[in-house]
Formats: structure tokens, sequence, C-alpha cells
């Protein structure tokens, strides 16, 4: 049997092990600890801009903080982009708010601002109220078009969370993804650009936020000697030793990036003359991707195959693929939720697949799925 070549493995650079078991010999084996501090300021020096990052359990976490921040209440309503993974739109449930799903536009594959405007008008007209907040997502770690998104935001005074789980790294106009909107989201889950084992991470602008973020991650314990709580908490921490593990793979982040462009480069180039498929490239060079997954689309009129042909050959031959996220208006959890769509989201599930594209792949390994792309 063929080695499986995997869609993204975690790749560990070396350093992890020194600050674990730095974490072991001091006992600091609990949420909060040095590793945590550590790795929010690496994280927060990254970004290049003053922000304060605060370390979580998961992505999805940061979502709900961020919301909590933003003063989402049940009843309320949340604008998120249709095209991503339910964890972008579960946190609005959470708090028994109400999703309000927006379709993506074809550049980018991410939230359509003009969709996004007339979303915002018609639950005006509709409600009488105002959304709460915007979540944006830069899919696939490509940047969503915050520039038009955040002048719309701004000229209605909706405040904007960014999901930016697959964009660590990624750039807009020279400016790291995660610094547009008032708070973003990051994740460290185990197939991102750096892992924690699991994990995520609050970006917020102001020290203020932070420190809310924290009091509520810790179960918002009042300043007492008792336990003492007049709000709701969560348990939603980093713990000191997956945070030492984030502090390792921050010296292979960049190495990290530089490989899945060097894989989205190369595919691009192999199968550049291949009927039918076209790789997602950034628009212009305004737009920096991380390419997180290089995504394939399939046009079957011309391949001739369809994206599942090609998907059930690669996986008879032990290579993983993965069909582009599946629209959250489509998902029967959400049936009920408003929807501005435009079909760009519906034919992406229809005719999307992400290729092998972790750190540990190999070009020979990229030449393999090309290979058996064109067999097909």
């Amino acid at each position: 049997m063929n080695k499986r070549i995997w869609l993204s493995l975690a790749h560990m650079g070396g350093r992890e092990q020194d600050f674990i078991k730095e974490a072991f010999d001091t006992n600091w084996v609990v949420p909060l600890g040095p590793n945590v501090d550590a790795f929010e300021k690496a994280l927060a020096d990254y970004l290049q801009d003053d922000r304060q990052v605060v370390a979580l359990s998961a992505g999805t976490a940061a979502l709900h903080l961020g919301l909590i921040l933003l003063g989402v209440k049940p009843g309320d309503e949340v604008i998120c982009q249709s095209f991503t993974f339910a964890a972008s739109a579960n946190p609005i449930s959470y708090l028994e708010a109400k999703p309000v799903f927006v379709d993506s536009e074809k550049d980018t594959w991410n939230m359509d601002p003009v969709l996004l405007e007339e979303a915002i008008k018609d639950r005006l007209r509709k409600t009488e109220k105002l959304p709460k907040a915007i979540i944006p997502v830069h899919l696939y770690g490509m940047p969503a078009k915050m520039d038009e998104i955040m002048e719309i935001a701004h000229r209605y005074d909706i405040p904007v969370l960014e999901d930016a789980a697959e964009a660590l790294g990624s750039k807009l106009n020279g400016q790291m993804c995660g610094v547009f909107g008032e708070l973003a989201a990051l994740s460290f889950n185990g197939n991102k650009m750096i892992t924690t084992s699991g994990g995520g991470a609050l970006i917020c602008r102001t020290e203020e936020e932070a420190k809310q973020t924290k009091f509520y991650a810790t179960q918002a314990r009042d300043a007492a000697p008792h336990y003492q709580h007049t709000h709701i908490g969560y348990n939603y921490r980093m713990s000191n030793i997956c945070a030492g593990i984030g502090r390792g793979q921050m010296f292979v982040l960049e190495e990290h990036i530089a490989r899945r462009r060097a894989h989205q480069a190369l595919y691009t180039n192999l199968l550049k003359d291949v009927p039918g498929i076209t790789v997602m490239q950034n628009p212009n060079d305004r737009f920096q991707s991380n390419f997180w997954l290089t995504c394939i689309l399939v046009d079957p009129k011309i391949a001739g195959k369809t994206r599942e042909d090609i998907r059930l050959k690669l996986n008879a031959e032990n290579i993983e693929t993965r069909p582009l996220w599946k629209p959250m208006h489509l998902q029967p959890v959400f049936v009920d939720a408003p929807f501005y769509g435009n079909g760009t989201s519906e034919r992406l599930f229809d005719i999307g697949l992400c290729l092998p594209s972790g750190p540990m792949l190999t070009e020979e390994d990229v030449e393999k799925v090309v290979n058996m792309i064109k067999r097909v």
C-alpha cells in the first residue's frame, strides 16, 4: 500500500519539546503560565500591530468570546459569511442570537461586500435594527476584501469580528489578517498554519478588551477572596503545556508559510495545461495568501470528470483531499436563517477540491497528486 498523503499534517520544528519540558520542570502544567504569556507576546509581535492577543482553548472559543465582547445578546442578528466552516457560525447560536448569511464574491471566495450592504439594508427594513456584528472569513488563507467590508461596517457603525483561523501570516495591502476588525480569531488546530494540538486566540484592539477576554475565559471570577460570579464565564484558557508547543511553532511559522506557498506554485505550474482545472490564486498584488490549503476548481464540462471523480480516485490511491466547505445556508441546522446570495458559494462547493498542502509534503508528493489527477 502506498504511504498516505495527508491533506495537512502538523510539523514540529524541535523547539516545542524545550518549552514543554520547561513547563514540566517548573510544575507549570495548568492553564496560564510563562509559556502562555510568551506565546501571546510572540503572536502580538508577529502581527506587527499594536494589538493584544489572548491565548484560548480553541478558535471557536475566540469567536464566542469575541461576540460577547461586542455585546451580542439573545435575539440579535449577526451577519456571517456563508462559505465557511461551521465554527464561524456556531458561536452565534451559543448566544441565542440569529445568523444572517452572506454569499461570496468570485475573486477571493469570501464575503461579497455588495451583498453585505444589501443584507444590512434589508435587515434594517425588516427588523428596524442593525445587525450587531459582522463575521467575514479569510477562507483557506485568502484575505477577504477587508477595505470594502470595513468601509461598509464603519458607515453603518457595525463592529467586525474577523475569522482569521486559516489566515495566520496572510496579508492584505501589506497588513496582517486579523488586525482589520475590532476583534479577530485565530486557530491552532492540528492542521492549521501552526498548532498547539488544539487551541486558538482572540486578537483584541485594546488592553481592556484583552482583560475582559481573560475574565470571561477563566469562569468570570470576580475580584473577591471567595468564589463569586456576577457573569457567566467559561473555561476557555489555553494550558501552559499547549502554549509551549505554540512557542516552539512560532520559530517555524515563516517556514510553514513559505512551504505552503511553494506547494501552491508547484501545483499551479504542473496543472496549468490540464483542461478544466483551475488553481486558486491571489487576485492581485494586494493579496498575499498563506495558501493554507491549495484549492482547485474542476469544470466538469471541460475536464470531462467531476470534482468527486477526482476525489474518489485520489482516495483510492491513498491521497487525502477534501471538498470545499459546504455553505452554511445549505446546512440543515441553519435552514431557517436569512441568506443573501448570488450562487457563488454553491457553485464553489459543487466543483471545488482542497489538495494536500501541509509543510510535511514533498515535491514528489505534489507531483504524485498531480499525476493522479491527470490520470483521471
